[in-house]
């Protein structure tokens, strides 16, 4: 892993720049994801009066007002947590490869949502959001105690052997539940999935001060994933608490993690290949890194969604079928030029 270089001030000014394109961009995909829908399209006006003055009664502002806006939402929302959280973890972990099913995040949420919906019989995301960001706290913190087992602590390997092993156990726990109820399959279906349709604005708000404070500490980890990048020993030297850093990191994804896969459902390929494209525009500096997959994820994530309501008129392809189609070429393309070894 490559150590970060101190920028010129040119080079800094390059870099924000990019990043307020990136800004650009995103706003013209939730523009885009505002307009373009799989029934009709709707007008500008339809737009700008749902937005800051609906009339319920006209079609089109109702379509844009009860379920593009939320919709689109779900999607910058579920895209910052999943596109800081990827590449935490990947930087806490000096893992290439890692994303949110490395700690059993993903199952540790399903487990929770499936348990919610079988043995407690709730039905709508704002009941069963909760589990799902609980099973993934717990989850993690399971992950992270046998990792830290013996004297090493929770080194990167001993930490994705343990989440290896959770999740196993979970994903099998989760099949036999389902097993047993025919009801609960239907619903987690759709939720496993991933999907940005069937939520509404309790559900966003919910998640939303959970994601804004993750989100925060995230990018405020920028220097600490720096130190760890040059090794623990070399880290320890800067003045790092290692061992702190890991911990903190840790607590960062779980908050970013469950409260996307909560609203959304376990995406995948977001938080996996956003950081390593935000790394080929930034090199491997952390501060700027962290910013870029924060912007750079909901772009994918909206691009996806719009996709999925165009290919399949009058129908849908759901969100998470489009990021494993798209999400998966890049990554392959990274594997087979070797820039992991960059990181």
């Amino acid at each position: 892993m490559r150590p970060a270089r101190i920028r010129p001030a040119r080079a800094r000014s390059a870099l924000a720049l990019g990043l307020l394109l990136c800004f650009l961009v995103l706003a013209a995909a939730v523009l885009a994801s505002l307009f373009i829908g799989s029934g009709h399209d709707v007008s500008g006006g339809d737009v700008f009066h749902a937005l800051f003055d609906a009339d319920l009664s006209d079609k089109g502002q109702l379509v844009v007002h009860e379920v593009r806006i939320p919709r689109t939402a779900a999607g910058v929302l579920a895209g910052i947590a999943l596109g800081l959280a990827g590449c935490v973890m990947q930087g806490v972990a000096r893992n290439p490869i890692a994303d949110p099913g490395l700690l059993g995040i993903n199952a540790g949420s399903s487990v929770a949502v499936v348990a919610a919906i079988s043995l407690l019989g709730l039905a709508s995301p704002s009941q069963y959001i909760w589990f799902g960001f609980l099973g993934a706290l717990l989850a993690a913190l399971l992950v992270y105690g046998i990792g830290s087992l013996g004297r090493e602590g929770a080194t990167p390997v001993k930490l994705a052997l343990a989440g290896t092993a959770t999740q196993a156990v979970l994903v099998a726990l989760t099949s036999a539940i389902l097993l047993k109820d025919r009801d609960s399959y239907d619903q987690y279906r759709f939720w496993q999935v991933g999907s940005l349709t069937g939520r509404d604005g309790s559900d966003l708000w919910q998640a939303l001060p959970f994601i804004a404070v993750g989100a925060v500490l995230a990018l405020a980890l920028g220097p600490a994933l720096n130190a760890l990048s040059l090794g623990d020993d070399l880290a320890r030297g800067l003045g790092q608490k290692v061992g702190r850093t890991r911990a903190g990191s840790a607590l960062v994804v779980v908050i970013l993690c469950g409260a996307a896969t909560a609203i959304v459902g376990p995406i995948a390929f977001v938080g996996l290949a956003v950081p390593h494209a935000a790394r080929l525009i930034t090199g491997p500096d952390y501060r700027w890194i962290l910013p870029y997959s924060a912007v750079l994820a909901p772009v994918l994530l909206l691009l996806a969604d719009i996709v999925g309501r165009l290919v399949a008129r009058p129908g849908e392809v759901q969100v998470g079928v489009i990021t494993a189609a798209i999400g998966c070429v890049p990554f392959i393309i990274l594997v087979r030029r070797r820039k992991l070894v960059e990181l």
